[in-house]
């Protein structure tokens, strides 16, 4: 038996590892127990490599188009399966090793194993098996191993895995998640994806550029559903004429495997079916809380459509049990796991943090052209009862976007008519990932339309788009 822990966290993704190190910096005795890898899914298998094969597809689809930019490349630009792979494998790692380098230098005790709640106060940890989807790390040094450990606040920060849809299984060969899809051992000659989220898109504009001949299918009326109708539409004609293909308002009904490929069924919501062959699908329906075999049910602790149910300050029902991240349910977000960790720690502190507000999280997309948000749409706004003024900014009219070569998209901002509140923010178009934390922050602090307008945005750059369109919703746009 080890001397107890203040804090025992379950899970080392963004939000586990963040919230172990807050806690260790305020003075609790922590310990993590991570099963496979430190840093989560996240780091090993989701946002990180993700985006090292997004860079990827970035260069090849600058290198298949030289001319221009005014430049000549002899000879066919070919993708690289294996060192396109390995780039992003090495990547993982590397930030994998960090990890355990923050956790060593903030004290904080690696248990390394399968962790079971016990009772309250009590977590007994198992050697890990390992799943057979997933390469094991090596373990790393120093860690603590097997046994049953004590602790006065335990954090379940378990993450998510992959949605299955019955008679779609994975099989890890025909049928992909974005496991296998992030580590190709060749790439196909066409693929279906099934999903047009953040998942599915980002995959689908990864194979395209790789030469994929790459289907999206989706059930709803429109792509990246929880995106502003207006930037999912700019977003659906860029995918388009870049040679993606997509059927909104359908479903895949029926997969049938072949030796090397599979035949997708699929139906729209007319009744019109098609039959789809290609040689791999990925599955891309969202993901689920990672909330079995941990001993939640014997303690009673109440859960709602796969995620833990928690207040705002990651609390559950049971007293010294909390939640954080995926696990808690949407928005399913690395970044909304680390804050949602450090609050749940200060409170156990006592330092009175405020309550995160879910409409203050960005979400982005990393496709191309990339997709980033906060805040209400323009329909969920009018929804919600406000009168909203609504301004548009399209890259065209941006000197810097004509220089990079970038002259699709668009910047939307959506206020309240009757006190200049800014109430969202959506973005289509290059780099507009990095773009949406200013209006992030400037929600943060309960900007109006006069604060944005009198605001300096510095020349040539993409940000002029953001003060171009809060001009745009009050009539005052300059460059269109």
């Amino acid at each position: 038996m080890t001397t107890p822990y203040d804090i025992l966290i379950i899970g080392s993704g963004p939000g586990g590892y963040v919230t172990a190190i807050r806690a260790a910096q305020l003075g609790f005795k922590t310990a993590i127990v991570e099963r496979e890898h430190l840093g989560g899914i996240c780091l090993n298998w989701g946002c990180i490599p993700t985006k090292a094969l997004l860079r990827s597809a970035e260069i090849m689809h600058y290198a298949q188009h030289p001319d221009a930019y005014g430049l000549k490349i002899e000879g066919k630009v070919s993708a690289d399966a294996a060192a396109i792979v390995k780039r992003s494998r090495g990547v993982s790692a590397q930030l994998n090793g960090g990890v355990g380098f923050l956790l060593k230098k903030n004290k904080v005790d690696v248990i390394w194993g399968e962790a079971t709640i016990t009772k309250v106060g009590e977590v007994a940890v198992a050697a890990t098996k390992k799943p057979p989807m997933l390469p094991q790390n090596p373990v790393p040094k120093g860690v603590l191993g097997a046994g049953t450990y004590q602790a006065k606040h335990i954090i379940v920060a378990t993450g998510a895995r992959p949605r299955v849809l019955p008679g779609i299984e994975p099989d890890g060969k025909l049928i992909w998640t974005y496991f296998e899809a992030m580590v190709p051992p060749a790439f196909p000659k066409s693929m279906v994806v099934m999903g047009s989220g953040a998942i599915g898109i980002e995959f689908a504009s990864f194979y395209k550029a790789m030469g994929v001949d790459v289907t999206v299918i989706e059930v709803l009326p429109q792509i990246m559903p929880v995106e502003d109708a207006e930037i999912a539409a700019v977003a659906r004609k860029r995918f388009e004429k870049l040679g993606l293909k997509i059927m909104t308002s359908t479903k895949v009904t029926k997969v049938e495997k072949g030796a090397n490929d599979v035949t997708c069924h699929v139906e729209d919501d007319k009744g019109g079916k098609q039959v789809i062959k290609a040689e791999r699908l990925i599955s891309a329906v969202g993901v689920v809380g990672n909330i079995e075999n941990l001993g939640l049910e014997k303690l009673g602790v109440k859960t709602d459509r796969g995620c833990v149910v928690i207040d705002d300050f990651g609390r559950t029902n049971v007293p010294g049990l909390y939640a954080i991240g995926d696990v808690a349910g949407p928005p399913m977000l690395a970044h909304k796991a680390e804050h949602e960790g450090v609050i749940c720690v200060e409170n156990i502190k006592g330092l009175h943090p405020h309550p995160m507000d879910k409409l203050m999280i960005p979400g982005c997309t990393y496709c191309n052209p990339q997709v980033a948000s906060v805040g209400l749409t323009e329909a969920k706004a009018k929804a919600a009862g406000y009168t909203v003024k609504v301004g548009r900014f399209p890259f065209i009219g941006n000197g810097k976007a004509i220089a990079l070569g970038e002259p699709d998209g668009l910047v939307k901002t959506v206020f309240d008519a009757k006190t200049g509140k800014l109430l969202g923010a959506h973005l289509v178009g290059a780099e507009v990932t990095e773009l949406i934390q200013g209006f992030v922050i400037a929600m943060n602090l309960e900007t109006t339309e006069e604060d944005l307008m009198h605001t300096v945005f510095p020349h040539p750059t993409l940000s002029e788009m953001m003060h171009e369109s809060v001009l745009d919703a009050y009539g005052k746009v300059i460059h269109t």
